[in-house]
């Protein structure tokens, strides 16, 4: 098996499969991106059956999800090898069937688009990172952003706006920012302050960032709750999306993808668990009520609006009840600082 793990262009992915199908015929070919579906990488082959996704996390050597995407026409072989592989170097392997984004990229997306459209609205950056680390979060959106780049982020939601129209389009404005030159850490400037003398923990908000949105210098957050509840609510939602499009094969593929890819808090249990605890009616109800007031975005996927008919849930087996939860606030109190990993 070769992984693959250049840049996220589809071109050169499929010329990168070209090359190793011409010198190494017989081998398996497995594609590291994290958006592109392989189905479209795989168009070129000789041997489609051979082609997989292995979506590592990065940094590939402390984070221990390995997402391995099958692809319409991969064999089970190859899915079988990149999952024996994946667990030889130590992972945890969740096996997504294929499409924009497959599961973890897809349901991150919203989140941080919704961290995006309380900045534009006026929120305060710190004010967003703080809510949703307070939720159990190890960082907050808009340092996730700073970290992985803000460019990035913006052709990621370019990409899945194409593929899922509004509940994916990102808020007008916002790409400013990038225009700018502030791209994160890497190019020293962001929504935070990168410099000499610095500490990689610390952070400083860059506040003439707010000069390039609506509003300007005068920010407004909304309640810590709000913030937290609409950004993670998206991210509930999506993965609906997922599992009742058959993305995903079970909730607790999608539980474990969330807690060891994404960074969701444990002590929540992931978000089909989490929306279990919750209630889908209630987690209707809330959707609902943003959709109100936001627009389609938040419209409820359809497994979510079933569930709250019936008063099924997620998780269907008897022993998958999470009492745990019940005893906890579905979203921080102001004065709350629930612990986080």
């Amino acid at each position: 098996m070769i992984v693959e793990a250049v840049f996220e262009d589809l071109k050169l992915k499929q010329d990168t499969l070209r090359d190793v199908e011409r010198e190494v015929p017989s081998a398996l070919f497995a594609s590291n991106t994290s958006s592109i579906p392989i189905g479209r990488i795989a168009e070129p082959a000789a041997r489609p059956e051979g082609v997989v996704g292995m979506h590592f996390f990065s940094p590939v050597d402390k984070m221990p999800l390995l997402e391995v995407v099958r692809a319409p026409r991969t064999g089970p072989q190859a899915v079988a090898t990149a999952v024996a592989l994946g667990k030889r170097l130590g992972k945890t392997v969740i096996v997504v069937n294929d499409g924009v984004g497959f599961y973890t990229s897809r349901i991150l997306a919203p989140y941080m688009n919704e961290a995006s459209y309380l900045l534009v609205e006026g929120a305060a950056i710190e004010g967003i990172d703080v809510a949703l680390v307070d939720f159990g979060f190890p960082v907050g959106p808009m340092q996730l952003l700073d970290e992985v780049g803000i460019d990035v982020g913006g052709k990621v939601a370019h990409i899945m706006s194409e593929a899922f129209g509004e509940r994916m389009r990102p808020p007008e404005g916002f790409e400013r920012v990038a225009l700018d030159g502030r791209l994160g850490r890497k190019a020293k400037k962001g929504f935070y302050l990168y410099g000499e003398g610095k500490e990689k923990g610390h952070k400083e908000v860059d506040r003439g960032v707010y000069d390039l949105l609506p509003g300007g210098q005068k920010r407004s957050s909304p309640p810590r709750e709000e913030i937290a509840e609409r950004c993670v609510l998206q991210m509930v939602n999506e993965a609906a999306h997922c599992l009742g499009g058959k993305i995903l094969r079970s909730a607790r593929d999608g539980d474990v993808g969330a807690v060891f890819g994404l960074g969701w808090p444990p002590f929540r249990g992931g978000p089909f668990r989490y929306a279990d605890s919750l209630g889908a009616a209630h987690v209707v109800e809330r959707l609902s009520a943003y959709e109100e007031r936001f627009g389609p975005r938040f419209a409820p996927a359809p497994m979510l609006v079933e569930l709250a008919r019936t008063g099924g849930k997620f998780w269907r087996d008897p022993g998958a009840e999470v009492s745990a939860h019940r005893e906890r606030p579905p979203f921080p109190a102001p004065d709350d600082r629930s612990p986080h990993a």
